[in-house]
């Protein structure tokens, strides 16, 4: 928790993109000043602020079919809110209401839980606002108004960009492959440019992208960068696997060259020019592939064990190499807006979504958490109880504007421990620093309207830029800009610091004691999402060991390895909240047990990245009884695995060494297996390892749990 206060990330909000929002959060306000009308100014302003959280990279047909629904539930919140106001039952009731409905709606997603979330506050507020109910529909309207115009700016570049979501997301993973190819990332680690790479597949397939002849070179251009992925895992694997000086210093120059290409496609992707500066450096990379194969054919010829593993390492990273210069040339094609299909299938570049992060029916998914053991329903039933709990309080003690209670209440619970305790932690500090901040520069300003106005504008901005980097710093932001936009309605900011304190401190505390009765802790669904990990991964395997990698149709492929970055996504999401939970004997124990099992389980996948770059070259695979009989009991092994991670209990796992070793054999034997049988036989022996190992920390987790359970009767007996 105290690290999240000096913790920074990444910023992702575009300077423009916080100006425009900025300014279409102030000139409703403006305008009602104006014009003298600044309640309406006020209600417009709000619904501009509410739908601003909303406006997120993708698809323009998909941002303003986001925005339009946070704008119209916005409008409908505020209705309902000033009609059940006056009765404190009704308001209490329906508070309850909206904070099961926001929680439940955690399991669509985070967008779908921020509007929940937002649309809560916009109906405890308007309820606070004493507004005659037949006036409701008027406020109503200009809260939706404001968020329109909050749309309409958003995609009002629509028609003149077309596809700059599309080139900016396909920039992003040309970043991040130049990042692969000079870190070198190390094996224990997921394969990087994941999220990336799933974000440009929404966007390229997904239910709301765009159509047109561009969009085909786009997806042209995704595919060759999961190519260009797979290529430098495996240079980058074996640049730490080969100790030859000699390889690996060519393999630098290949690697390095590569950086180059691809941050100089980036830059050209992005600003939509064509690529010559990539195109010039691409011009030498035939060179310096032709000098790792000189220094491949410098190596001795001995028959030490060392010797032969040296070039057969060597090997495999030529044809890498040699794949890798084919991609590139590819890309520089394609990426300057050709539509030509070249080397991609036809089909690949019709592909639909693949089916592991296809969305899933809304209805059906919230049907499918109303069960406790569901985290989407115990949110939502805490959030019910707390936020509902809190609203009949300050409604029964008079606070006055004590609305701020039961809206802190529901910004701070989350569904996980880490989340409602960093939300609550942060949002105090920044609440305490955004009042003295709001404060002083209300009191300083609060002669001037205009210069009120541009104060508010300029937190506004800072807020919308800073509140992903740092949370508390975007609370500080926002608290001062709502010091200063209450002032417009006549509190003074003295009032609003005191309210805004008393509100904060109560709800955190309300939140933080909510979660703590009735807690939901992450081990038991991070077991289960490593179970899901490995079934991903035992599929992918199968798809890469069988026949329909061997005979050319990739469809499969492209299917499972979707299906296994979701599941990793889902893995590594689920280990950073066990992460944030306390870690006390048993639990940090059951940490470092899992992040162990997370790392042996990276290592699993790509062992087969080497092997999967080399059947792109539609090599094929040998047709061998000993591959379909080590494929079968690779895929029986995992299955037990996961069986055993989801049943809590000792794995029975035979060793795959044998079935390994009888198919190291027959490969050696085959006069012609070429490169893909020195691929095949080092992921095969690299499958082995990484399953041994995971079967290992399996049964030494049982072996501990077994070990501790007389201890722990023993305790129970004795207390």
């Amino acid at each position: 928790m105290l690290r999240s206060l000096i913790v920074f990330q990444p910023r992702e909000v575009p300077a423009r993109v916080a100006l425009r929002n900025t300014v279409t959060v102030v000139a409703p306000l403006a305008v009602g000043i104006a014009i003298d009308q600044v309640p309406a100014g006020l209600a417009m302003t709000v619904g501009a602020l509410n739908t601003m959280f909303t406006d997120l990279p993708g698809p323009y047909r998909l941002r303003m079919q986001r925005m339009l629904l946070a704008a119209a539930s916005a409008g409908l919140a505020a209705l309902i809110g000033i009609l059940v106001g006056p009765c404190t039952p009704l308001f209490v009731a329906t508070v309850a209401v909206f904070g099961a409905v926001g929680g439940l709606l955690v399991a669509l997603g985070p967008v779908a839980a921020r509007v929940g979330l937002t649309n809560t506050i916009v109906m405890m507020i308007t309820a606070e606002m004493q507004v005659a109910p037949g006036h409701a529909p008027g406020v109503a309207a200009l809260i939706l108004a404001g968020g329109l115009l909050q749309t309409l700016m958003a995609v009002a570049a629509w028609p003149l960009q077309r596809y700059r979501p599309e080139r900016f997301a396909l920039a992003t993973v040309l970043e991040q492959l130049a990042d692969t190819a000079r870190i070198r990332p190390d094996p224990s680690q997921p394969p990087p440019v994941s999220q990336a790479a799933t974000d440009a597949l929404q966007l390229l397939h997904g239910q709301h992208r765009s159509r047109g002849i561009a969009v085909q070179s786009f997806r042209i251009v995704a595919e060759l960068c999961e190519r260009v992925r797979i290529d430098l895992l495996s240079l980058g694997e074996l640049h730490g696997r080969i100790r030859e000086p000699a390889v690996l210093a060519a393999i630098d120059a290949v690697l390095n060259s590569a950086e180059r290409v691809l941050q100089r496609l980036a830059v050209a992707m992005r600003e939509a020019e064509p690529p010559l500066r990539a195109e010039s450096e691409a011009a030498g990379f035939a060179a310096l592939v032709e000098a790792l194969a000189q220094a491949r054919q410098g190596l001795t010829d001995a028959q030490q064990p060392s010797a032969l593993r040296e070039r057969r390492l060597s090997r495999i990273a030529l044809a890498r190499a040699q794949s890798l210069a084919g991609q590139l040339r590819a890309l520089v094609r394609n990426s300057d807006w050709a539509s030509s299909r070249g080397e991609i299938r036809a089909e690949l570049a019709e592909a639909r979504l693949p089916a592991a992060l296809r969305p899933g029916n809304p209805l059906q998914t919230l049907r499918a958490n109303l069960k406790l053991s569901s985290i989407a329903l115990r949110h939502a039933l805490r959030s019910a109880v707390c936020v509902s709990i809190a609203a009949a309080c300050e409604r029964m003690l008079q606070i006055p504007h004590g609305v701020w209670i039961p809206m802190t209440a529901a910004i701070v619970l989350k569904p996980d421990f880490g989340g409602t305790m960093q939300f609550g932690v942060l949002r105090v500090v920044g609440t305490l620093i955004g009042l003295l901040i709001g404060t002083a520069v209300a009191h300083l300003a609060m002669d001037g309207v205009a210069m009120r106005l541009a104060l508010m504008a300029l937190l506004c901005f800072v807020f919308r830029l800073l509140v992903q980097v740092n949370y508390a710093v975007g609370v500080a932001m926002l608290t001062a800009m709502l010091v200063l936009l209450l002032s417009f309605e006549g509190i003074a900011p003295g009032e609003a610091v005191e309210m805004r304190i008393l509100g904060t401190v109560l709800g955190s505390a309300l939140a933080l004691a909510a979660y703590a009765l009735w807690p939901t802790w992450e081990g038991r669904r991070t077991t289960n999402a490593l179970a899901t990990l490995v079934e991903a991964y035992r599929t992918h395997i199968a798809a890469v060991l069988g026949r329909d990698a061997a005979t050319g149709n990739f469809t499969a492929l492209y299917e499972t390895r979707s299906a296994a970055r979701a599941a990793r996504t889902n893995a590594l999401a689920s280990v950073e909240r066990l992460r944030a939970e306390p870690k006390r004997g048993a639990a940090r124990a059951r940490l470092a047990w899992t992040e162990s099992f997370l790392a042996n389980a990276h290592r699993l996948i790509r062992a087969t990245l080497s092997l999967e770059a080399l059947l792109r070259d539609e090599t094929g695979l040998p047709q061998l009884p000993e591959l379909g009989a080590f494929a079968e009991q690779a895929d029986q092994a995992l299955a037990r695995i996961a069986a055993a991670l989801r049943e809590e209990r000792p794995p029975q796992v035979p060793s795959l060494r044998p079935a390994e070793r009888r198919l190291s054999e027959a490969l050696a034997a085959l006069p012609d297996a070429g490169a893909a049988g020195i691929a095949l036989a080092d992921a095969c022996d690299r499958i082995v390892d990484a399953v041994d190992t995971l079967a290992h920390l399996l049964q030494r987790d049982a072996a501990a749990a077994t070990a501790a359970a007389p201890m722990t009767t023993a305790q129970n007996q004795r207390g």
